[in-house]
């Protein structure tokens, strides 16, 4: 029971955490109560490792296609029109 309750109480506190960060410090905003916390949660953020994916190896070929084409399926036997 007392696990359950205190996993619940992290929960929220992470959550809490993650709603305080998106809403000041990821806008470039100083958290009004507390600023302490928002150069705590940017210190964390900037020591997180993350993947690099502003770096593309070849440019995008524009060809109009949107990245997928489309085409008439096949036939796959009699049909209710054919009469």
């Amino acid at each position: 029971m007392w696990t359950l309750v205190i996993s619940m109480l992290v929960v929220l506190v992470l959550a809490g955490l993650v709603v305080v960060y998106v809403a000041f410090p990821h806008r470039g905003e100083e958290v009004p109560a507390a600023p302490w916390l928002g150069d705590a949660l940017r210190k964390g953020v900037d020591s997180a490792p993350t993947l690099d994916n502003t770096a593309q190896d070849a440019a995008p070929v524009d060809d109009g296609t949107l990245g997928f084409s489309f085409s008439e399926p096949e036939p796959t036997g009699p049909s209710h029109r054919d009469g």
